[in-house]
């Protein structure tokens, strides 16, 4: 079913050499302007302590940079939250951008968003987004054809319960935001953390649900309005995938591919493997990033480079992140 890794992997490595911090998580990616991989992940003592801090490593000449903290929940001299799920987004010949949640808990956060003109080495300071505007909750925004950034946004009303799916756009980069309507928001189905394909005949998001799997819906007006969720048949323990379109090819899938038990929140999160699909129907495994084993290798982000490569990072046992670079021109769809 799996190629072998060596005729698809460039590289595999970790992306802090000495951790100084007991935990690392949620992990996003993206290519500068000048064509570095920058990374960006959550790290502190444990998820969801006041300590915790957005950290943001570069990838120059081969080596990553050692990791510092661009952002933390400090709001005065006593009070302090969280910071969670950043999202990388290059703006096309333009600013770096990333956005990133801040409060004590999901139910309860907030959107802020941190700018660099310089490629990742210096930040504006912090712009907490409009009231109802979270911005991207794990995956990364989409530019559509017609000039909107779409980000796709879930919320959690509780933490196994009440899980919606919306969509915020900008036509200008954050500055203003439309709020879209909340993907089929009769259905039973609890599902957050969307992805968005691009297909000729419109959008695709892939998410995960507490069903025992990904879910799909599809829309034909860039994102104003989706078909009801269903599922994929694709299997997942209710842990956090990625997926991105590979211009005129297919697209690329990095999931957990297990199931959870139906008594349980969440499975496994092992393995982590890389589907790929012509249509975003019918997926085929091509790649096992981490075989099944104790341990949490889980929360991909994934981009395609302009020479056309696969990037991933995700969670590596909590405590870093795992890259992996794929050439994107041995991948058969």
């Amino acid at each position: 079913m799996c190629l072998a890794q060596d005729k698809l992997v460039k590289v595999k490595e970790l992306v802090v050499s000495d951790p100084y911090f007991k935990e690392a998580h949620a992990s996003t990616l993206t290519e500068t302007t000048t064509g570095d991989i920058i990374v960006a992940f959550f790290a502190g003592t444990k998820e969801a302590n006041p300590d915790v801090e957005i950290m943001v490593s570069k990838l120059i000449k081969g080596k990553w940079t050692p990791p510092k903290s661009v952002a933390n929940g400090i709001q005065h001299s006593k009070k302090r939250y969280p910071t969670w799920n950043p999202v990388l987004y290059q703006i096309p010949h333009g600013k770096l951008q990333l956005y990133y949640k801040v409060g004590p808990s999901p139910q309860t956060w907030w959107g802020e968003l941190i700018e660099s003109a310089d490629g990742g080495e210096t930040w504006s300071k912090p712009r907490r987004l409009p009231e109802d505007i979270l911005g991207p909750i794990k995956n990364k925004p989409v530019l559509l054809s017609n000039g909107v950034l779409l980000s796709p946004v879930s919320t959690e009303v509780k933490h196994d319960a009440g899980w919606k799916i919306h969509f915020e756009a900008t036509k200008d980069y954050g500055d203003t935001w439309e709020l879209y309507d909340v993907v089929d928001s009769s259905s039973s189905i609890n599902a957050i953390q969307p992805s968005i394909l691009i297909h000729k005949e419109g959008l695709q998001l892939l998410a995960r649900s507490l069903d025992d799997g990904i879910v799909e819906s599809w829309s034909y007006d860039n994102g104003k309005s989706w078909t009801p969720l269903k599922s994929t048949g694709l299997l997942n323990p209710n842990s956090g995938t990625d997926a991105v379109t590979v211009p005129n090819k297919g697209h690329v899938l990095v999931y957990n591919n297990i199931g959870k038990p139906a008594e349980r929140w969440s499975g496994p999160r092992s393995p982590l493997n890389v589907a790929v699909s012509k249509d975003g129907k019918s997926w085929k495994d091509i790649l096992i990033l981490e075989e099944p084993q104790r341990g949490e290798f889980s929360y991909p982000s994934v981009i395609v480079d302009r020479k056309g490569d696969i990037h991933i990072t995700y969670t590596y046992k909590r405590k870093n992140v795992m890259y992996v670079h794929i050439d994107g021109k041995k991948i058969k769809y």
